[in-house]
């Protein structure tokens, strides 16, 4: 008797896909390509909504700052609750706010014009909804990758999410040329259900019951201890504060004025997003065949082209310089991120992690609300080109102080434990931050 239709397809889908790859990371990958489609071009719309409603650069500013700050209030409470909590819910749950608040922002833009504190209410929404997502989500993805196929992966999924992020910002800058940043804003919402949708299916029948813990402020004790202890940890994640600080405000803040003013308006800025993109793949593709043994090193060298972004809209680069900039710093800081999620992955206990990994969230963004709310000011007293040479310079200097750090030159990469000792991969083997991106996810 032949074997009934439907078995071949199934074989033939199993086979297209590493060994590796299972259930929970296909789900987790797939999410965040559909996530970060909308999310790269709804950064871009939300800048010229509120340009479009009449508003200026500081309100540009305000409107980022309301993003960032519930990420930051948030982030330690969202940590610790994912090392409590089934994580896969914490996602979930905070996708479902994430669709709802980009959902009336849409409606808002699209049947009239937002007041600022309204777009600042409803972005604000969102931040809360990132706080709880992010360190559950790379704590999901942490717990689903095998240490002998770490490298591999964390390349391979940033590839996709990344790539999508190409597609998104691109389409995002069109399509507010075109039919105006409400629409784009809506897709985002429906790409919030969608994914929301695929991680309800994930399996977290391989993760151990959490062993119950003396309260809140006894987990966030704990996690403060394993972060403070590791002088890497703590001195990169002090560096990002400043990097993600002045970069965001360039990207959030500068780069649409810039484009507005001097670029031609938002499909140029959205091609130059798409380049960074394009980068990240390229560095993901890189990292899928390089190990390098210093992983900390190696990273902390590639976040120095993190500043050229900031010099090319400063000086400012026509269109092509400015894709070729943000391509370099895209490639240079993926680059950055796979070291690091596999030092995470190496160095961290995974009923720690997402604390840990909110630690590190918290101080990568402390800093960005109010770098995003101040530079609407700075570049009203010292100009915005002389705001952009500052955030270029500090990008610098707070990386080449990272390097005095001794663990951070001597990081190597641990071997692979024997495989009886690994993740078992038939339940899921195989994480910016939103990341450590700049942008979200």
């Amino acid at each position: 008797m032949s074997s009934p239709p439907t078995a071949p397809s199934r074989t033939t889908a199993h086979r297209r896909r590493p060994a590796w790859a299972g259930r929970n990371y296909t789900l987790l990958t797939g999410a965040a390509v559909v996530t970060n489609l909308g999310s790269h071009g709804a950064l871009i719309a939300s800048a010229f909504a509120v340009l479009e409603a009449g508003g200026s650069g500081g309100d540009v500013g305000l409107v980022a700052a309301a993003r960032t700050l519930p990420l930051v209030l948030f982030l330690l409470i969202g940590g610790a609750l994912a090392d409590r909590l089934p994580r896969h819910r914490v996602m979930v749950a905070a996708n479902a706010l994430n669709c709802v608040s980009q959902a009336a922002f849409a409606v808002l833009v699209l049947t009239g014009h937002p007041q600022l504190w309204q777009m600042m209410l409803l972005t604000a929404l969102c931040g809360t909804g990132q706080a709880f997502f992010n360190p559950a989500a790379e704590g999901m993805l942490l717990s689903s990758v095998s240490a002998e196929h770490a490298n591999r992966a964390f390349a391979l999924f940033r590839m996709a999410m990344n790539g999508a992020g190409i597609g998104g910002a691109a389409l995002g800058g069109a399509m507010i040329a075109a039919i105006g940043p409400g629409w784009v804003l809506a897709v985002d919402a429906a790409a919030f259900a969608v994914a929301g949708a695929m991680r309800a299916f994930l399996d977290v029948g391989h993760v151990a019951d959490r062993a119950p813990g003396g309260g809140l402020l006894a987990d966030l004790r704990e996690g403060w201890v394993e972060f403070r202890t590791r002088p890497w940890l703590w001195s990169i994640v002090l560096q990002f504060s400043v990097v993600v600080a002045v970069v965001g405000a360039a990207e959030a803040v500068y780069g649409p004025l810039v484009a507005r003013d001097q670029l031609g308006g938002p499909a140029p800025w959205g091609l130059a997003l798409g380049f960074f993109g394009i980068g990240t793949i390229a560095g993901a593709v890189l990292m899928m065949v390089w190990k390098p043994r210093r992983l900390l090193l190696v990273g902390t060298l590639c976040v120095f082209p993190l500043a050229l972004p900031s010099a090319g809209l400063a000086v400012p680069l026509p269109v092509w310089g400015l894709c070729a900039v943000m391509f370099v710093s895209g490639t240079a800081i993926e680059v950055f991120g796979v070291n690091w999620m596999t030092t995470m992955h190496q160095e961290i206990p995974e009923e720690k992690f997402s604390r840990v990994s909110a630690y590190d969230w918290f101080g990568s963004v402390s800093m960005l609300p109010l770098a995003t709310a101040v530079a609407g000011p700075v570049e009203s007293a010292f100009g915005r080109t002389s705001a952009l040479w500052g955030c270029a310079a500090l990008v610098v200097l707070g990386t080449a102080a990272v390097l005095f750090v001794p663990d951070v030159r001597r990081m190597t990469r641990k071997p692979a434990p024997p495989k009886a000792a690994s993740v078992p991969t038939a339940a899921a083997p195989g994480p910016a931050a939103e990341s450590t991106g700049v942008s979200p996810g």
